[in-house]
C-alpha cells in the first residue's frame, strides 16, 4: 500500500484538482479512496489496476459530496460523465478494468510553484499536494508549529483561488521562464533533506526521497528539459552517498573520509544515464553543472583520486552562470585540493569582504579546515569556533567541536 501511495498520490490529487477546482476537496477524496483500499483489498484482493481502482472511488466521492450542494450540479454532471466513460456504466463497483487514469500532475507542479506563490508556500503546497504529506509532516520537516504550517497552505489556497492563478501548464513560450522556479522548489526540498538546517539529524531521508519522486516525474513530463534530468541526476549522485554521511552514532562523517564501498552504485548508474542525456541536448545549465561535479566525485574510487582540478574548472563555470557566492565557497574548496589551501584562502578572503555570506556557518567552517591544513592552529580554533556557533544540526556541532578540540591539542603540543 505504502508503494500505491507513493506512485498513486499525486496522479488522484491532480485529476481531482482538475475536475473539481477545490484542493481541499481533492485531497479528502483521495484520502477516502486509500482509506477504503486499506479496509478491502486485505479483504478482496489488490485490483490489477490498483490506480483505475482509487480514482474511481476517489471521484465517486467527490460526485457524492458535490450532489449536497445546487451550485456544483454542473461540476456533478462533468464528473459522473468521466466516471461512466471510464467505467463502462456508472452503477458497478470499481475494479482492475476501470480506465488509465488521465497523468495531472505536470498542471499541479507549475500551479503549485507559481511565481505569485511565496518561496515557502510553493513548497508547502508541492510535498502536501503532489506526495501526501500530512501538514504534520511538511511542519515537523520545515520545523515550525502544524498550526503555521496549516495556515501556510490555507493562505497558498487562497492565493490561487482569488489571484485566479491558472490550473494549467504555461504555454510553451513561457516554460523557459518557469520551469527554473519549479525546480528551484524541488532543490530545496531535497537540500533541506540531504542537510538540514535544523535539528538534531543531518538526514531528513523521506524529503530526500520525496523530491527525488518528484523530480523523476518532471523529468518524464518534461522530456526536452535536460535541466530537469540535470537535477535528477544531481538528486541521486548525491542521495547514493547517504548512508555512508553520517556513522552509526548520527555523527557526520566528511566526504573525504566516507567508506565509498557503501556508495549505492545502482544510484550511481542511474545519475549517470540521466546526465548524459541531459548533456546530449547540449544547453548546459546549473544542475548539469552540479550533477557532473557530483560525478566527478562518484568516478573516483578513492578520495585521493579525485580529479579536483577539473572539479575546480567546473565550479568556475558554474559560479559564472549563478553568481552565487556559495557556490564560489564550494569552488575555493575545490581549488584548496587542487593547489593548495592558501589558494584557497585567497578565494575566501575575497569572499568575507563582500559579507554575503555572513552568518553561514560553512564560510568560518572552511576557513577554519585550511587553516588547520596549514598549521595555523590558533586562529584555526577561533574559526572552528565561531562555526560551530553558527552550526545548525547536532551532528554538523559535534563534528566541529572535535576538529576544535583537535586544533587546539595540536597547538599545545607544539607549544
Amino acid at each position: 500500500m505504502a508503494d500505491v501511495f507513493r506512485q498513486e498520490w499525486g496522479r488522484i490529487t491532480a485529476a481531482l484538482i482538475h475536475q473539481t477546482g477545490d484542493w481541499d476537496l481533492a485531497e479528502e477524496c483521495a484520502q477516502d479512496a486509500f482509506a477504503q483500499a486499506l479496509r478491502r483489498w486485505p479483504r478482496d484482493g489488490v485490483p490489477n489496476r490498483p490506480g483505475a481502482w482509487l480514482m474511481t472511488v476517489a471521484r465517486n466521492a467527490a460526485i457524492d459530496r458535490l450532489r449536497r450542494s445546487s451550485t456544483y450540479r454542473a461540476k456533478v454532471e462533468e464528473l459522473a460523465v468521466m466516471a461512466t466513460r471510464e467505467t463502462g456504466t456508472d452503477g458497478r463497483e470499481p475494479d482492475a478494468d476501470d480506465g488509465a487514469v488521465p497523468d495531472e500532475r505536470l498542471r499541479l507542479i507549475f500551479t503549485c510553484c507559481h511565481p505569485a506563490l511565496a518561496m515557502e508556500a510553493r513548497v508547502a503546497l508541492t510535498l502536501r499536494t503532489l506526495t501526501g504529506l500530512s501538514t504534520a509532516e511538511i511542519a515537523r520537516a520545515f520545523l515550525v508549529p502544524e498550526a503555521t504550517m496549516a495556515k501556510r497552505l490555507t493562505r497558498a489556497k487562497h492565493k490561487i483561488a482569488n489571484a485566479r492563478i491558472p490550473y494549467r501548464v504555461p504555454p510553451a513560450d513561457a516554460l523557459p521562464e518557469r520551469v527554473p522556479g519549479v525546480l528551484a522548489v524541488l532543490y530545496l526540498v531535497f537540500n533541506e533533506g540531504y542537510s538540514a538546517s535544523a535539528g538534531e539529524n543531518l538526514i531528513r531521508r523521506d524529503l530526500c526521497d520525496q523530491a527525488v519522486a518528484l523530480a523523476q516525474v518532471l523529468a518524464e513530463l518534461l522530456p526536452g528539459e535536460p535541466e530537469a534530468k540535470g537535477l535528477l541526476a544531481l538528486m541521486l549522485y548525491q542521495r547514493s552517498r547517504q548512508t555512508a554521511r553520517v556513522n552509526d552514532r548520527g555523527d557526520l562523517v566528511t566526504l573525504e573520509d566516507q567508506d565509498r564501498g557503501r556508495w549505492d552504485q545502482v544510484q550511481i548508474g542511474l545519475a549517470r544515464r540521466y546526465l548524459e542525456e541531459a548533456l546530449a541536448a547540449r544547453r548546459p545549465g546549473q544542475y548539469q553543472l552540479q550533477a557532473a561535479i557530483a560525478g566527478c566525485h562518484a568516478a573516483a574510487p578513492t578520495a585521493q583520486a579525485t580529479d579536483w582540478p577539473r572539479i575546480a574548472r567546473l565550479y568556475q563555470y558554474l559560479a559564472d552562470m549563478t553568481g552565487s557566492p556559495v557556490i564560489e565557497l564550494n569552488r575555493a574548496v575545490a581549488v584548496a585540493m587542487a593547489d593548495g589551501p592558501a589558494a584557497g584562502l585567497a578565494i575566501l578572503r575575497r569572499l568575507e569582504a563582500d559579507d554575503a555570506l555572513a552568518g553561514y556557518y560553512l564560510l568560518p567552517a572552511t576557513r577554519a579546515d585550511f587553516l588547520r591544513r596549514l598549521g595555523r592552529n590558533e586562529e584555526a580554533a577561533s574559526a572552528y569556533e565561531e562555526a560551530a556557533a553558527l552550526a545548525g544540526t547536532g551532528p554538523e556541532r559535534r563534528f566541529l567541536n572535535a576538529r576544535l578540540a583537535e586544533v587546539r591539542s595540536q597547538g599545545q603540543q607544539r607549544g
